[in-house]
């Protein structure tokens, strides 16, 4: 019988799964996260469970009621719009000192990310493009070195996974967002930290615009 995950490794375990099961819309708003489910899916105990879905908890992306157990916290439209904003305003901040601060490594990293976004738009590789997305925001927050702000936004896209599932998934978003990405990383590479800031702006602002306008029927 292979032992279980026990402890910190566990609770790790546990909320890093429930996080991607959200990004992938494997878990939706409103589903009820069972402990003894959750124990037989990733393999830990139900103490390392209970202290996952207290982290999840606390970052907002879970809610525990009592007597009744924990589920998904369901964000609201409006809630969604609030929290890019405040993204925008920590990415601006990230983006500037990215520009300022990038290392020729990850200055690298970024132009071939860039190449490689270009190139799964091209090719109609989504979730390529997706996860090269990620890969994007990370990276200029890293070359930022802003710990403070790469805190909060960690914080902030945890409650937005599923918002960000959906804008990811509509028809034709990649070629539409690849310009504004684009935007960062050459700003970035040009060392030009205003014209960074006015480009995590500009495509945070596009975001917003897209939470709040409903996709277009097929």
């Amino acid at each position: 019988m292979t032992d279980k995950l026990t402890g910190a490794a566990g609770r790790q375990h546990v909320a890093d799964a429930i996080r991607h099961a959200l990004r992938s819309g494997d878990l939706v708003p409103g589903q009820r996260l069972v402990e003894n489910d959750l124990v037989e899916s990733y393999g830990t105990t139900r103490g390392a469970v209970r202290e996952a879905l207290q982290d999840l908890a606390a970052e907002e992306i879970v809610e525990i009621i009592p007597r009744r157990g924990a589920r998904v916290r369901v964000v609201s439209v409006e809630e969604a719009v609030q929290i890019t904003e405040c993204r925008s305003a920590l990415e601006q901040l990230c983006a500037a000192h990215a520009a300022e601060r990038a290392s020729d490594a990850q200055r690298a990293e970024l132009g071939r990310i860039g190449e490689d976004m270009t190139r799964a738009v091209s090719d109609g590789a989504w979730d390529v493009y997706s996860g090269l997305n990620q890969r994007l925001h990370e990276l200029v927050i890293e070359a930022s070195g802003q710990e403070v702000a790469r805190r909060h936004l960690d914080r902030l896209n945890g409650r937005m996974v599923r918002f960000q599932f959906r804008l990811a998934q509509r028809p034709g978003r990649p070629a539409q967002s690849l310009p504004q990405h684009l935007a960062i990383i050459d700003a970035v590479l040009s060392a030009d930290p205003s014209a960074a800031a006015r480009a995590a702006a500009a495509h945070l602002d596009d975001v917003i615009q897209q939470l709040q306008s409903p996709p277009a029927m097929p």
